[in-house]
């Protein structure tokens, strides 16, 4: 079983990743206008009676913001220990001074704090959970823990209107340790792996969205957090931002799941 050995983590760059593709391309002077997936699947949650809200689409499944439960396997982000990260609060900090801070869903933060997470296989199963093999079991606990460094921030170029963290996992033999596990899972390999945590109420006026797009610039290289997974969760959602959510089973990454260290400060 791979546990690193004592050797320092190697992570994925920006150039292995789709991060810089996938972000919001803000224009000099233009406000920061919340998108249709995101009126669709995120704004009926934090922001019911906006009039941008669309409470249904055809050929969509969702019902103002729900939808039928969705499983995924995703890696879990520990709240608590992410507002330990003294850059993190600095982070978080600068939004609540933003001149868009009054546009931020505030409230759901607490709601989520125990399904943080990034996605790593989506969509396995739809109202039914899937099957996972013994082979599949056998393999995620062979693969050993995973390192991963949180960055932040990211406002991606669909879903506008959502913030999130941008995780970067290890390299593991060279490879992707995220995609590595998706091969293992027999699934098609990604390379987005976002932790979805602030909300916007309300498009953004030209003032507002150049605050967002210079911390965004400013925070891009800097590392809020590392952290050891040693379990993967399937998680049952029934909303996009795991409002309505279970954690269905816990799917350890090694044998021993209490050994857990305390992440190393970035």
């Amino acid at each position: 079983m791979h546990d690193g050995g004592g050797v320092a983590p190697s992570f994925c760059s920006d150039a292995e990743l789709g991060y810089l593709r996938s972000r919001t391309a803000f224009a000099p002077g233009a406000p920061l206008l919340l998108d249709e997936p995101y009126r669709l699947a995120h704004l009926p949650l934090v922001a019911p009676d906006h009039p941008g809200v669309i409470p249904r689409q055809g050929g969509k499944f969702y019902e103002m913001g729900s939808h039928p439960t969705v499983y995924s396997l995703v890696l879990p982000v520990d709240d608590a220990e992410l507002r330990r990260s003294d850059a993190f609060l600095e982070l978080e900090g600068e939004l609540k001074a933003a001149p868009f801070a009054g546009k931020i869903a505030w409230d759901i933060l607490s709601k989520r704090a125990g399904k943080l997470h990034a996605t790593i296989c989506g969509s396995l199963g739809i109202g039914e959970p899937p099957a996972i093999t013994a082979g599949q079991r056998g393999a995620l606990q062979a693969f050993g823990p995973v390192a991963v460094e949180l960055r932040g921030l990211f406002s991606g170029n669909i879903n506008r209107g959502r913030l999130y963290l941008r995780a970067y996992p290890e390299r593991r033999d060279g490879a992707n340790s995220f995609q590595m596990i998706q091969s293992a899972m027999g699934r098609p390999q990604t390379d987005l792996y976002v932790v979805g945590l602030y909300n916007l109420t309300d498009d953004l006026d030209a003032a507002e969205a150049l605050a967002l797009a210079d911390i965004l610039a400013r925070w891009w290289e800097r590392p809020l957090l590392r952290l050891k997974a040693r379990e993967l969760w399937l998680l049952g959602a029934r909303d996009d931002l795991v409002l309505d959510a279970e954690i269905t089973e816990r799917l350890p990454l090694g044998e021993n799941l209490h050994d857990r260290p305390a992440p190393a400060r970035p």
